[in-house]
């Protein structure tokens, strides 16, 4: 129940026996302040009034000493749906797989395998070099996200191949992404993973599956998740991105990967002690947000949609590389950049009625190419997307100079 506590501009969240949980600011009207339509990334999501509740309810005990019931209950619960034995609890996707490639890579001299446009490679400041003491060599992703294969062939370095050569390093881990963000929310398919696996057979070499948004390919692909990670020895999820938690990952993989990846997340500051409070929204983020993810994939392919129809005004976009929740596109216009747009986006504009902001990230791809990324999340609507729409209509129509295609 929430309540005015008195004070302008305040309201209490009243909970039965429990007194007042929290106090909160009560939203502004119209009148004040503009409706924000932020799609910069699905990390924007805040928890939901269920999640804030459960932390408030915790129960919680020292997780160092393996005493949390809650953050057992999680890491269970997390292992259990990804097909391993066991799970840990970290703060962050990046604590998470540097935790994994540490774990994977006991010795030195070792090399973890990973795309070029993955995130484990342009956006976790070099790890595996500051932290890691193990070599990270890329291969290149391919358009749907994939690693190409062949490549990767060419690169293998097993222990059996090179441990009579003292010039190189032993490959031990292949990290895939999926889905992948910066090939637009494209999803790795079990196919795929079926062919990486038998690459690889015998050869003593692992596989790491970064899946800071693993639910978002299984709603895309209507499959369990554990089913698209059945041939990984390890996997990272997200709590706190499309499945709304406010902080956390879960690493998962075999009882004893995971007593070393607790050793490693120790090492790296990542022990905390009542944690619970932050692992109860993480359940309700596994048990209930996982379910609604075809929303956000739904509200993604109806932005494309009407991005599409504006092909005229300069927009470039493959509405069949919206896969997922993330929208990549393109503006192939002479006199407005990608980072011009986003910040014209930025400024409060009208949009049905509404006074309005519109949020995006410009993102430099593959090609070089910088593009406008925009992720759907559960606080991007319907409406807001008809919003936005037609602020970017808007600001497209009122420029001139689109770039046209030069004639041959």
């Amino acid at each position: 129940m929430e309540v005015s506590n008195g004070e302008e501009g305040m309201s209490m969240v009243v909970m039965g026996r429990y007194g007042v949980l929290y106090t909160k600011p009560r939203p502004k009207s119209a009148e004040t302040s503009p409706r924000v339509i932020d799609m910069r990334s699905d990390t924007v999501t805040r928890p939901t009034e269920e999640m804030r509740v459960a932390m408030f309810e915790a129960e919680v005990g020292d997780d160092v000493f393996g005493e949390d019931p809650t953050v057992a209950e999680l890491e269970k619960k997390a292992a259990e749906l990804l097909g391993k034995e066991a799970g840990l609890f970290v703060a962050s996707g990046t604590m998470g797989n540097l935790a994994a490639m540490m774990s994977h890579c006991w010795s030195r001299g070792e090399e973890v395998l990973a795309g070029d446009q993955s995130h484990v490679v342009l956006f976790e400041q070099g790890g595996a070099a500051q932290i890691g003491n193990f070599f990270l060599r890329t291969v290149r992703n391919l358009p749907d996200g994939t690693l190409d294969l062949e490549e990767l062939r060419s690169k293998l370095q097993p222990e059996g191949k090179v441990a009579g050569d003292p010039h190189k390093t032993m490959t031990r881990l292949i990290v895939v992404e999926n889905t992948h963000n910066m090939m637009g929310g494209r999803v790795i398919r079990p196919e795929y993973m079926d062919r990486l696996a038998e690459l690889i057979r015998g050869l003593g070499i692992r596989i790491h599956v970064d899946g800071a948004r693993l639910f978002n390919a299984a709603t895309a692909l209507g499959l369990p998740p554990a089913e698209l990670v059945k041939h990984a020895d390890s996997v990272t999820i997200c709590l706190s991105k499309g499945l709304s938690a406010p902080a956390g990952s879960v690493l998962v993989g075999t009882a004893h990967f995971i007593s070393r990846a607790r050793r490693v997340r120790k090492s790296l500051g990542g022990g905390m002690r009542q944690v619970g409070v932050l692992a109860a929204p993480g359940i309700i983020a596994l048990e209930k947000m996982s379910q609604r993810l075809e929303i956000d994939h739904n509200m993604a392919k109806f932005l494309g949609r009407g991005l599409v129809s504006m092909s005229d005004l300069g927009v470039d976009l493959d509405l069949e590389a919206v896969e997922t929740n993330i929208v990549f596109f393109g503006l192939q216009r002479s006199d407005m950049t990608a980072e011009d747009f986003v910040a014209r986006l930025e400024k409060e504009g009208v949009a049905n009625g509404d006074r309005v902001i519109v949020k995006m990230l410009p993102a430099r791809v593959a090609s070089g190419e910088v593009k406008v990324r925009a992720v759907l999340n559960h606080h991007v609507t319907h409406q807001g997307v008809e919003c936005a729409l037609i602020r970017i209509r808007e600001i497209l129509a009122n420029r001139g100079g689109r770039k046209r295609k030069q004639e041959t």
